[in-house]
């Protein structure tokens, strides 16, 4: 009896923002296949805290928000795809609220969203649902795709490859024509035929020591489409979010950038502001500034933390404005009312990714990727904050709206391989994975983070290469398991990022290096080409 083979008229990946309203948006013009790796809320959207920047209100307009995302975004933004996502905002977020989403309300009973004000931003625009927004909106979205007749959604399911004709051997352009996945209950092997492949796999920041990710966030999709020949963008642009709580027991929780919209001050341990130092917009400055400005602070002190200080406002204010949080950190001990908040940057957001259009068109025909997991050049060197889950609703929209008016066919006669296991044998050796895993974050964290030299990078480079050789031999002396696919997409991704980070010589937005601390007068884009079949 042959492998199992599974056809959908579309294959998504991934559970966050951009997979659910891809496959929401994909559903009444085919049969979605959407498989997760945990469950369905296990993503960076089920954590994101401070909402979604759109152009909302009469005080605002589209200018000033392209002018925002531009001047974060250090040169490098595609201004006609930053113009194509803004301008598509209102729309998607009418959508969310058809579905169920709702959206805190003016307090003064007055028509009209309560908007917050995040780093970056010269208005109000960002629609929030308390300090819990991602929660709030992954819970409609994955109530709404478990009802839907035409999505089938399968948990605990990881994709090992995908399947490309080149691959294959078949003649003419190389394109996707599936994958093979792994289900983690049974460990059985089986392929996915599809004429499309929609990645939504999130970010990478488990590729660090420290991070707000969730686990899930192993760069999976980047590592899939660069193995099937797609070509990668910008890796180099990892953001770290300023204002991680810094809490032994508080594992990757973080103080949303809307506490310093609301007034926060950063301040140094001893409760002195140093922000103004660094940048006249002060603690509303753009994330790649305000990230910098604490990792130098806590040098020059030794300190092992930075502070925010919002005890200029009510007890009442803030837990009315941010309950999440100041729940979370009354539990630690902290009342930030009274207290200052102890903090520390941590790796938040990759803006590079598979190189995409805004509808999702990449380099390999029949694969496509919206969200974090592409570089579409929104965010250019550095993301405006709260245009993440923008980009993946608009995005998702235009891609689905681009493969229901141009329908994809696989290729005839097509016949998947059965999954080969050669002589590989169950591990016993899980204490290599553990280990591995733990010295390229270690070594990303030491060598690639907020501040890099070439020295460095070199050095990243070569243990990086060592430990992906290793890797392999691994992979294919064992059966693969769910770890050992992450630890191999994870340390694809970790020389991906360096490899991006060594070409470019300058400094800008989120890439910054003491060997070469300006910035050139003409940005260009770090595209890495795929895997040659």
């Amino acid at each position: 009896m042959g492998m199992r083979v599974e056809s959908c008229d579309f294959f998504v990946v991934g559970s966050g923002i951009g997979g659910l309203m891809s496959a929401l948006y994909l559903a009444p013009h085919g049969r979605v296949l959407l498989v997760t790796k945990k469950k369905l809320d296990d993503c960076n959207t089920n954590r994101a805290q401070g909402g979604i920047a759109c152009v909302m209100e009469a005080g605002d307009s589209f200018e000033q928000h392209v002018s925002d995302t531009l001047i974060a975004g250090a040169g490098l933004c595609n201004e006609q795809v930053v113009r194509a996502i803004v301008s598509g905002g209102p729309a998607r977020i009418a959508d969310l609220e058809a579905m169920g989403v709702r959206f805190n309300p003016r307090a003064d009973g007055e028509p009209g969203y309560d908007l917050g004000r995040e780093g970056g931003h010269s208005q109000r625009r960002v629609l929030h649902a308390g300090d819990i927004t991602g929660q709030r909106v992954e819970s409609v979205l994955v109530e709404r795709v478990l009802n839907h007749p035409n999505i089938q959604t399968l948990e605990h399911t990881v994709v090992i490859d995908l399947i490309t004709t080149g691959w294959l051997k078949q003649p003419g352009e190389n394109r996707c024509v599936g994958a093979y996945v792994l289900d983690q209950p049974s460990g059985e092997i089986y392929a996915v035929r599809t004429p499309c492949t929609v990645l939504a796999t999130g970010g990478c920041g488990k590729v660090y020591l420290y991070t707000s990710n969730p686990d899930i966030a192993t760069g999976d999709g980047v590592a899939l489409a660069w193995r099937a020949g797609a070509a990668i963008a910008n890796m180099e642009f990892i953001q770290f979010h300023p204002t991680c709580l810094y809490h032994p027991q508080a594992k990757r929780f973080l103080i949303s950038e809307a506490v310093r919209g609301e007034g926060a001050e950063l301040v140094d341990a001893e409760g002195h502001p140093f922000m103004k130092k660094y940048d006249p917009r002060g603690a509303l400055a753009p994330r790649d500034i305000v990230a910098r400005a604490i990792d130098s602070e806590m040098k020059r002190t030794g300190a092992a933390y930075c502070c925010l200080d919002i005890r200029h406002k009510s007890k009442e204010f803030l837990r009315e404005r941010f309950p999440d949080i100041f729940d979370t950190c009354y539990k630690f001990g902290i009342d930030m009312s009274k207290d200052l908040i102890p903090i520390v940057p941590s790796a938040h957001y990759c803006c590079g990714g598979v190189q995409a259009t805004v509808d999702g068109v990449t380099s390999l025909p029949g694969l496509c990727a919206v969200g974090e997991t592409a570089c579409t050049g929104l965010h250019g060197a550095n993301r405006l904050a709260s245009n993440s889950l923008l980009e993946a609703l608009v995005c998702a929209y235009e891609t689905a709206g681009r493969l229901a008016s141009h329908p994809q066919h696989l290729p005839e006669p097509l016949r998947i391989p059965d999954w080969q296991y050669g002589t590989a044998v169950a591990s016993d050796e899980a204490v290599m994975v553990a280990h591995n895993w733990m010295e390229i974050r270690t070594c990303m964290w030491d060598y690639v983070g907020i501040v890099r030299t070439d020295n460095r990078l070199e050095r990243a480079r070569r243990r990086i290469r060592n430990l992906r050789r290793e890797i392999r031999e691994y992979y294919f002396d064992y059966l693969v398991t769910p770890d050992t696919l992450e630890l191999r997409n994870l340390a694809l991704v970790a020389e991906l990022i360096v490899r991006s980070a060594l070409r470019r010589k300058e400094s800008r937005g989120l890439h910054y290096t003491l060997d070469y601390p300006s910035m050139k007068r003409l940005a260009k884009d770090t595209v890495l080409p795929g895997r040659k079949r």
